[in-house]
């Protein structure tokens, strides 16, 4: 009876164990620079972490990097794949995000705040699950929230160069 028992516990262990290295997303993400193209005076994450636990549809992805003037940020998101706004913490431009899975290595993203979208994106992991392409996009009818509808046409075309951006992020498996 006790080698059925730790014949049981043993498969049990290396099935969620499988599961567990199944996940493209789990583990750490460095940003490798070099085949980046990000948008000046806009903030990077240059460490993403991506933690499930032992709970799989349940994540927690934390970020490190810097905000558009070089400050160091760190922030955290906690939830589910599934559409739905979760609360950030930490994030100077956002304070709600959602992810999307839409396919085994794909997930959509959405960053709010104050209810208003700011950023949206595209997050790939790539078929080896060595690399993540995330593309982070804004437009001038996303950011409208940040600009003040009283100033001058001319105000207003300076306001949406600075704000709107288009960031290609590619990150490295540690």
């Amino acid at each position: 009876m006790r080698t059925k028992t730790i014949a049981l516990s043993l498969g049990l262990i290396l099935v969620a164990g499988g599961l567990y290295a199944v996940d493209p997303w789990e583990g750490t993400w460095k940003l490798n620079e070099s085949k980046s193209r990000l948008t000046r005076g806009t903030g990077k994450d240059t460490k993403i972490v991506y933690n499930s636990g032992l709970i799989p549809d349940k994540v927690t992805v934390t970020t490190d990097g810097v905000d558009g003037d070089g400050t160091p940020v760190h922030s955290e998101w906690k939830g589910r794949f599934d559409g739905k706004d979760y609360k950030v913490t930490g994030d100077p431009d956002a304070d709600m995000r959602s992810y999307t899975k839409m396919s085994e290595r794909t997930l959509s993203m959405i960053a709010k705040k104050g209810g208003e979208v700011v950023a949206y994106g595209l997050i790939v992991v790539s078929a080896d699950g060595k690399s993540q392409d995330v593309r982070l996009t804004s437009s001038d009818a996303v950011m409208s929230v940040y600009k003040e509808k009283e100033k001058e046409k001319a105000k207003e075309k300076e306001e949406k160069e600075e704000k709107e951006f288009r960031n290609r992020a590619v990150y490295d498996k540690e």
